[in-house]
């Protein structure tokens, strides 16, 4: 395959999508099991509840959004994760053959 980015860019890329990949699957885990500390990072600002039902049935939509868009952000970064391990593997072969 071609050469898209050199050895130092590449190596950053498996660093930062490694250490996203821990973050995010963390965070889609502690959202889906509805931890208070994140309750301020749901989308219920400007709404108004009727009853507690509905602020509950709210809460737990959001909890479960947002962990389905932490392990979509994760999945992206493993995509990164390949596409830059890959770029350091083409790029330690040409290394070597020079």
């Amino acid at each position: 395959m071609k050469k898209i980015c050199g050895p130092k860019y590449a190596l950053c890329g498996l660093i930062i999508s490694a250490w996203g990949i821990i973050q995010l699957l963390l965070m889609g885990i502690f959202f889906f099991v509805k931890s208070v500390a994140l309750i301020e990072d749901l989308p219920l600002e400007g709404k108004k509840f009727n009853s507690p039902h509905e602020f509950y049935m709210a809460a737990d939509w959001g909890y479960l959004q947002n962990a389905y868009n932490c392990w979509i952000a994760a999945c992206i970064y493993v995509l990164t994760f390949l596409l830059s391990g890959h770029q350091f593997y083409v790029n330690s072969r040409t290394s070597l053959s020079v």
